[in-house]
């Protein structure tokens, strides 16, 4: 399934619908090239969740926390060397606890991934407002909100 977002405002619902869909033990992956959004779209979804707190992406925490509607577990897994490091972090309790994973570059620890999850691979078009948002659903639960975002 492929969305074509026309803007940052487009973008903008997009990622905030995604925040009021999901629900505990969701896992949103977002996948692309660098610039490419994933961390604008990560704070849209946030919105959507009623977060409060601003946004940011965790390139050197690994993962940041936040409190909105349900948790939001903020991962960017960019610098990993193996996606085992993982387990180091207790991902396990994030992957199936209270609240959302939303993965950066979840491309890099695709062996890691619970079975059930999105997937959003988000391209760059020749307009730098607009993206192609490819959706991948892996599960019962991920196909649910992939034909809810398609509405």
């Amino acid at each position: 399934m492929r969305i074509e977002l026309k803007g940052i405002e487009e973008t903008d619902r997009f990622g905030k619908r995604l925040g009021e869909l999901v629900q505990p033990g969701d896992v949103i992956c977002l996948n692309g090239d660098l610039g490419a959004g994933k961390t604008t779209l990560s704070k849209s979804v946030g919105k959507g969740l009623g977060v409060d707190e601003y946004i940011t992406s965790p390139t050197f925490t690994i993962i940041n926390e936040y409190e909105g509607r349900i948790p939001l577990y903020h991962f960017d897994v960019y610098r990993l060397n193996h996606g085992e490091d993982l387990y180091d972090l207790g991902v396990e309790d994030y992957f199936y606890g209270d609240g959302v994973c939303l993965i950066e570059w979840a491309q890099n620890i695709q062996d890691y991934l619970p079975d059930d999850r999105l997937e959003l691979w988000i391209y760059r078009t020749d307009n730098p407002n607009d993206r192609i948002v490819e959706l991948k659903s892996f599960g019962d639960r991920s196909e649910f909100l992939a034909k809810e975002l398609i509405k």
